[in-house]
């Protein structure tokens, strides 16, 4: 594990869902139109456990054996209903706006590396007037072939752009953003206000409790160039 006491930083990736943004009513609410549509029942519930993992494996969760062969008609349906509507009710946390800005105006870069699909993040991303912000955004099907998992995409950033791991945290909410920092040598902030809170309850990672606290961790721990 990577301590932040052991680095520089100069570059912040962020996850995006559960990290920056509280995606899951606008997520969930697609994924209900698209079964709705379907006439087909889910599994189970519409969680948030759902918010997080890429779109095919979420949505094949929630089919039984006799309708796997449904699933490419329900990604298809999803993207349209999200991609055109349910993404404008995406919100943000509250103080992640004066969060960026306070990391930016300490001469840091930042970058998101996301599971969600590239046109929502860039949609998302710019309907909230964020793009000022970020030097690139990054999703598994940024790249062709898509990536397997967020572990794959953080080793190809790492190898394909090496000034950007330079001195690099990694900031995300879940149990596997943590693994794919580790995987790769990025120091890994927790998000405790996202998702993934109870998944990472017994770790040693640094806990960053609300927004408003990231700036002051690097600022207060880190010599920064």
């Amino acid at each position: 594990m990577i301590n932040i006491n052991q680095i520089n930083v100069k570059n912040v990736i962020f996850d995006l869902d559960g990290t920056l943004i509280d995606s899951a009513p606008s997520i969930l609410n697609s994924m209900r139109f698209c079964f709705k549509e379907a006439g087909i029942k889910p599994t189970r519930q519409f969680t948030y456990d759902l918010i997080g993992p890429p779109l095919s494996v979420a949505v094949n969760s929630l089919l039984t054996d006799t309708n796997k062969e449904m699933l490419p008609i329900l990604i298809n349906s999803f993207k349209k209903h999200y991609d055109n509507f349910g993404y404008l009710e995406t919100q943000y946390y509250e103080g992640v706006p004066e969060m960026m800005a306070e990391l930016r105006a300490m001469g840091l870069r930042l970058y998101i590396a996301t599971n969600k699909r590239i046109d929502p993040t860039r949609k998302i991303i710019a309907n909230l007037g964020w793009n000022e912000y970020f030097e690139a955004q990054f999703s598994l099907d940024y790249f062709k072939p898509s990536l397997i998992n967020k572990k794959a995409l953080l080793n190809l950033l790492r190898s394909e752009f090496p000034s950007m791991s330079e001195g690099a945290v990694y900031v995300g909410d879940r149990a596997e953003d943590a693994e794919a920092a580790n995987s790769n040598n990025f120091c890994f902030l927790w998000a405790y206000w996202g998702y993934g809170a109870k998944e990472l309850e017994a770790s040693d990672f640094v806990i960053v409790e609300k927004p408003s606290q990231l700036s002051k961790i690097i600022l207060d721990r880190v010599i920064y160039q």
